[in-house]
């Protein structure tokens, strides 16, 4: 089974319902992408990732920047492990109370105009097919793929922090966990 690391983004220069739909990472955020490279790096050879895929968000996409540049190679682009699709007729207004609202339930209860519990099976299906890669995604995508892993219908599995890296193992079909990311200790999102 190949190694396959999950990390949520550092921390953003703004947060959603801020003022930027597409915040970069703030000097915080830099540090701790930094630091995630220098973690993965630190790996035992057959540990170690070779490739970077990321979501196509700035902030995932800036988180991955550091590691990808000291691998030598692109990061992947992967709309798949990108943010939670948000219903089209939602207004960017909405969006919080909504998430908030999804927070509290199953995957199977959300709201929304596509079958979320569906899009968990989908992050899963890409994520098997990436041995020896680190994928930067986000907290809702990061608890989509452990929340599927565990066999738990709650869409919180856990509160991963900025930077925070998730072990799972893949054989090319399927996926295992191996170890939850450092949890935030504030409610915050």
């Amino acid at each position: 089974m190949a190694r396959l690391y999950l990390i949520r983004h550092g921390r953003p220069s703004s947060t959603w319902g801020g003022h930027d739909d597409d915040p970069g990472l703030d000097e915080t955020g830099q540090e701790q992408a930094r630091a995630a490279r220098d973690w993965l790096l630190s790996r035992p050879d057959a540990e170690r990732p070779s490739l970077v895929v990321s979501s196509p968000l700035r902030r995932c996409r800036e988180t991955a920047e550091p590691t990808a540049q000291t691998l030598g190679v692109d990061a992947e682009i992967d709309p798949v492990v990108g943010e939670i699709p948000t219903p089209k007729a939602l207004s960017a207004e909405a969006r919080p109370g909504w998430l908030r609202e999804a927070f509290q339930g199953t995957w199977g209860a959300i709201q929304g105009d596509m079958d979320y519990d569906a899009w968990r099976g989908d992050i899963i299906a890409s994520l098997a097919k990436r041995g020896n890669t680190a994928v930067f995604s986000h907290y809702v995508a990061i608890n989509a793929a452990v929340s599927k892993l565990l066999g738990v219908d709650q869409v919180l599995a856990f509160r991963p922090d900025h930077c925070s890296i998730t072990i799972l193992e893949t054989d090319g079909a399927t996926v295992r966990l191996i170890e939850k990311g450092a949890e935030a200790t504030t409610g915050v999102l």
